[in-house]
């Protein structure tokens, strides 16, 4: 039985929330940022009218007053955010017990079982949502209607704002193949670039290219993104509540200066690998692999990663890790303005297989013992006061510099 999944997008969601207090400048264009005055301010959503002048989400406050210079900024709130995209969900949970959130203003519905009750097609239950959230939370959405997963958020992206498409498996060659590469789900710009020599650059071409070629330039991330390319996706739509195991975990920071020494990057990523431990430990579940990523002043990222000698969950062992990663991809002297660590290839801590260390065989145990007790004992210290309560040492003289981290 064929499948029918929607993907629902609200419409530049924290402007979208902002403007229902301020109805007087929806038409002017408007942006959700940090502090203003910042040079590292962050542009979080903008509007249409701000759309139209080029304004894209994640550049700074500087980059977008250059493009528009009458653009008004609201203070974001994200507790609002958050009951609002509950209460969104809430609705969803109306016609069906598959509701899967990506992110807080994104989610996937699964209405197959549900269709033949609700006497209506996947496309009439879309206009539905959109039209009941229009009246009851004077917010507008974007639906995506397909067979999976993939498909349907491509949909959801396909026309904005306020529009339901369609996309049937006989829609595939005509809709999803002529798109640019990049608008398939997990397709980065760093897989564009890996790409780009071989021709790929849309869809279409993914689709057509040799899939175990694509597993030799990508590895195991080859082969998942041929069969999404072709709608092959059969990635099941969670029941809402259940949480999926994280697939990767990782941290960030824009430093208020550039790094520009040895010493400053070393402290920089202590705090990072910090924060990944904590996580990891926190879901009980240790990493494989880890991936360093440096952005200059100009924005160019520089992207590294390697596999670990054993599955790790301990600050010290991803910090040496990314030491390593960092000797050979970082230039001495040159800025950096920001830095994230991300923990990948994850497994449950209790089934993860460890390899012999450097350690001799009677001494990796002590060690790894020991490591755990004095990692758990910070986090229960973190716990009770704060996570920045207690610090590697590496990492402490830089916390009062840093900005929040982005997870």
């Amino acid at each position: 039985m064929e499948r029918t999944i929607l993907h629902c997008d609200l419409n530049c969601f924290f402007a979208s929330v902002e403007l229902r207090e301020h109805p007087e400048l929806k038409s002017l264009p408007v942006a959700v940022c940090g502090d203003p005055t910042s040079r590292h301010g962050i542009i979080l959503a903008k509007n249409e009218a701000a759309k139209a002048f080029g304004i894209q989400t994640a550049e700074t406050v500087w980059q977008a007053r250059k493009k528009c210079p009458d653009l008004l900024f609201l203070t974001p709130h994200h507790r609002r955010y958050r009951d609002i995209s509950r209460a969104i969900n809430a609705l969803y949970l109306e016609y069906t017990d598959r509701v899967e959130p990506f992110g807080v203003d994104e989610s996937w519905l699964d209405v197959t079982a549900q269709l033949p009750a609700l006497g209506c097609t996947g496309k009439e239950l879309a206009d539905t949502l959109r039209r009941r959230l229009r009246k009851e939370f004077d917010l507008s959405i974007s639906v995506g209607v397909s067979y999976n997963k993939v498909f349907a958020k491509l949909g959801s992206d396909y026309k904005k704002p306020d529009a339901t498409t369609v996309i049937s498996p006989a829609d595939v060659s005509s809709i999803v193949w002529p798109l640019p590469v990049g608008a398939l789900l997990f397709v980065g710009k760093a897989t564009q670039r890996t790409l780009e020599p071989y021709g790929v650059k849309t869809i279409g071409d993914l689709a057509r290219f040799d899939p175990n070629s694509l597993e030799a330039l990508l590895g195991k991330q080859g082969r998942q993104l041929y069969e999404y390319a072709n709608g092959l996706d059969r990635d099941p739509v969670a029941l809402f509540g259940t949480d999926a195991a994280p697939k990767s975990v990782g941290s960030g920071t824009t430093f208020a200066h550039n790094l520009t020494t040895w010493e400053e990057i070393k402290a920089g990523i202590s705090i990072l690998c910090d924060n990944v431990a904590m996580e990891l430990r926190k879901n009980a579940m240790v990493c494989r692999t880890l991936q360093i990523t440096l952005r200059d002043p100009n924005f160019k990222d520089i992207c590294r990663q390697r596999s670990l000698a054993a599955p790790s969950r301990f600050s010290r062992e991803l910090f040496a890790k990314a030491l390593d990663i960092l000797e050979d991809c970082w230039k001495p002297g040159a800025p950096v303005r920001a830095l994230t660590v991300t923990a990948q290839s994850l497994q449950d801590q209790a089934d993860a297989f460890e390899q012999v260390s450097l350690f001799s065989q009677d001494e990796a145990p002590l060690v790894r013992t020991k490591q755990t007790q004095l990692e758990t004992a910070m986090d229960t210290i973190r716990a009770k006061y704060g996570k920045n309560a207690i610090r590697f040492s590496a990492g402490a003289q830089l916390l009062h510099r840093t900005d929040e981290e982005e997870g």
